[in-house]
C-alpha cells in the first residue's frame, strides 16, 4: 500500500482574503478576476490598503490535497514557506486540516513566505495579486522521493514552471511517482501560465497520466477560440484529460470514452478555490475507483459548496454531501 494517497506539490501561499467593490478595484489598479503575480512593494502596498482582512494556508494544489485530506484521505503536500510567522502557521494549518507539510520552515535566505491578496468583489468575482516570495525557491532538494514515489496520485501545479527550479522539482516528484507506480497529473493553473509554457504543457499533456484545466485554458494551450478543437486534439495525446466550464457541464475524456457531467448553477459567495475543490472531488473519486462518471459529480458537488461562503477550502462535510447523492 502506498504511503500516500495524494500528494501535491505547488507554491504554499497564504491567502489574504477582503472584500472590494469595483470602484476600489479601479482606484488601486486592480484588473478584476484574473490572478497576477506581483512584487513584494506591490504585495505590501495592496496589503495595506486591505479592508477586514482575513487570512489562512493557500495556493492552488495545497487547497485541492487539503480537501483531499478533509474526505479522508493519507495526503502531504510539498512545498517552501520560510521560518517567518507567516510560515510557521502554515505549517501548523496544514497539519491541523491532516495533511503531512513535508518540508520544514526554510530559515536560510531573505524572501519571506508567500502570500496572495484576494478582494472579492459583491458578484463573487475574486481577484487575486500573489507575490510568491519564497516559493520561488522550491527546487529538486525539496522533493522527497519517499514522499513522491509513494504516492497513489501527485498533483502538480502549472505556476512551478515559472522557474528553472520549480519545473525541475515537479519533474522530479512527477518522476518518483510514476516510477513508485502512482499516477501523476498537472493542473493548467492560468490561461496566462499556459501562454507561458505552452510547448512545455504540451509534452506534459502526452507524458502525465491526467491533466485538469478550465475551458479558457484548454484553449490557450492549443491556440484556438474553439473548445471542441482543443479538446479533440488533448484527448487524442493524453490518458485523461478534464475540463470545467464556469457552471457549465464538465466534459471528462479517457481514451474513447466522453462523459459530460450536469453542474447546477448557483449564485456564489466566493469564487475563490472552485477549481481546486472541484480537483479535490474529483481525484477523491480517481483515487477510490470512482467510475469517471461519479469521479465528475464529486468534484461539482464538492466545486458547489466552496463557492457557497468564503474561502478556499471546505466549510462543509463534502463525504456527507457525496453519500446523501449516494456516491459513496
Amino acid at each position: 500500500m502506498n504511503k500516500y494517497q495524494a500528494v501535491g506539490i505547488g507554491n504554499a501561499v497564504v491567502d489574504v482574503f477582503s472584500q472590494a467593490d469595483d470602484g476600489f478595484l479601479s482606484r488601486v489598479g486592480i484588473e478584476k478576476g484574473i490572478m497576477q503575480l506581483i512584487e513584494q512593494d506591490r504585495a505590501e502596498h495592496l496589503y495595506d490598503n486591505m479592508q477586514n482582512r482575513t487570512q489562512m494556508a493557500g495556493g492552488s494544489v495545497a487547497n485541492t490535497i487539503a480537501g483531499l485530506g478533509a474526505l479522508g484521505l493519507s495526503t502531504a503536500f510539498i512545498g517552501r514557506v520560510a521560518d517567518d510567522a507567516l510560515g510557521r502557521d502554515y505549517a501548523r494549518e496544514m497539519s491541523d486540516v491532516g495533511t503531512d507539510f513535508v518540508n520544514a520552515p526554510a530559515s536560510e535566505g531573505e524572501l519571506p513566505t508567500s502570500r496572495s491578496m484576494i478582494f472579492v468583489s459583491p458578484d463573487g468575482e475574486r481577484s487575486m495579486n500573489t507575490y510568491l516570495g519564497i516559493s520561488t525557491e522550491l527546487g529538486p532538494d525539496d522533493v522527497d522521493d519517499a514522499v513522491a514515489g509513494n504516492a497513489g496520485l501527485l498533483f502538480l501545479e502549472g505556476y512551478l514552471f515559472d522557474k528553472d527550479k520549480g519545473k525541475a522539482a515537479f519533474l522530479a516528484a512527477a518522476r518518483a511517482c510514476r516510477d513508485g507506480g502512482g499516477m501523476a497529473g498537472i493542473t493548467l493553473s492560468d490561461p496566462f501560465c499556459v501562454d507561458r509554457h505552452r510547448a512545455d504543457f504540451r509534452k506534459l499533456v502526452t507524458e502525465l497520466d491526467y491533466v485538469i484545466g478550465n475551458e479558457h485554458e484548454w484553449c490557450a494551450l492549443y491556440e484556438t477560440d474553439d473548445l471542441g478543437t482543443a479538446l479533440e486534439q488533448a484527448a487524442s495525446e493524453s490518458g485523461l484529460i478534464v475540463c470545467t466550464r464556469s457552471g457549465r457541464d464538465v466534459v471528462i475524456v479517457r481514451g474513447e470514452d466522453t462523459v459530460t457531467v450536469p453542474v447546477d448553477e448557483i449564485t456564489p459567495v466566493d469564487t475563490t478555490g472552485a477549481g481546486d475543490q472541484f480537483a479535490a472531488g474529483f481525484l477523491y473519486g480517481l483515487a477510490t475507483g470512482a467510475s469517471l462518471d461519479v469521479a465528475g459529480r464529486m468534484g461539482c458537488i464538492a466545486g458547489a459548496e466552496v463557492i457557497s461562503h468564503y474561502g478556499a477550502r471546505p466549510e462543509a462535510d463534502v463525504k456527507a454531501m457525496f453519500r446523501a447523492e449516494g456516491l459513496v
